[in-house]
């Protein structure tokens, strides 16, 4: 008997057993752009790809639960724009709930439905105040995107109920045709109304933009609005006493103001509600 050859270890496999992709016997057709080692164009291509996946990553999973504000804002100098978002709140909450007192007193002393109105929203512009307090209170949850937009909800809920209450005051001041008294109080309150809301405004709407919140700057419209009703008691009053015939003045303004808080509550409800249940499995913070 003959011993059968050993195999050769040098006899490089058939392909046709070794390569999956063959096929009848026939191996697979070569690579029509085989890889170069060396090719710097190549490489390049692969990194951009590698590059804009990791980007895209990024963007779906981080920036969904953080503000914008995370990019822009040094660590420090995001806590020193926080602490300063509380600090205007506290004075907003004081300034404010003084000139609600105030407010409330001369619409029941002089009938006026815009001062009821501007009373609702100095009243409003407390509580708001509180949700931004609320908001920053946690110095970790400074670009949380969740509790902001938790926070603009419950705005939107609070305007929407403040503006019914404002809605409802103005038409039966209408409907009665209520007079106003016009008197120096009255001046006195809508001018110091006026100043302190606007300069609140400006404060808040000013470290909005720095934090990209749009709690601080609904809270700064809410400011603004009871300026502007703040002068529109003072404008009122002043038509009305040169021309008593124009007495449905005072309740228009009401009505508008009203309605204008409505629409902002709505507009809040319909763009925060949906973010709030997109960014609830990246919520980290609390």
């Amino acid at each position: 008997m003959t011993d059968s050859p050993a195999p050769d270890l040098f006899t490089a496999p058939d392909r046709s057993v070794v390569d999956p992709s063959a096929r009848n016997g026939q191996c697979a057709p070569p690579d029509p752009h085989p890889p170069q080692r060396g090719d710097p164009f190549n490489m390049d291509r692969d990194q951009e790809m590698k590059i804009s996946d990791s980007v895209q990553f990024s963007d779906g999973v981080e920036n969904r639960g953080l503000l914008e504000s995370s990019t822009r804002l040094k660590p420090h100098e995001a806590q020193s724009y926080r602490k300063k978002a509380l600090w205007v709140s506290w004075i907003s909450i004081v300034v404010t709930l003084v000139l609600a007192v105030a407010a409330f007193t001369v619409s029941i002393m002089r009938y006026s439905a815009s001062a009821f109105g501007f009373a609702f929203d100095a009243t409003l512009d407390v509580l708001s105040s509180i949700i931004v307090l609320w908001r920053y209170s946690n110095a970790a949850a400074v670009h949380s995107a969740h509790r902001e937009y938790i926070a603009c909800v419950i705005l939107g809920v609070v305007f929407i109920l403040s503006s019914m209450c404002i809605l409802g005051k103005a038409i039966h001041d209408l409907a009665t045709q209520l007079l106003p008294e016009v008197d120096d109080f009255l001046f006195s309150v809508s001018i110091l109304s006026g100043i302190l809301c606007i300069i609140l405004a400006v404060l808040k709407f000013m470290l909005g933009r720095v934090l990209t919140s749009r709690a601080l700057i609904t809270d700064g419209f809410n400011s603004l609005v009871g300026g502007i009703m703040g002068f529109s008691i003072l404008i009122s009053a002043e038509v009305f006493r040169h021309h008593p015939q124009v007495w449905y003045l005072d309740g228009t303004i009401g009505v508008l103001i009203g309605l204008i808080i409505f629409s902002y509550g709505v507009k809040l409800l319909i763009d925060m509600v949906p973010r709030v249940r997109q960014t609830r499995h990246y919520e980290r913070f609390e």
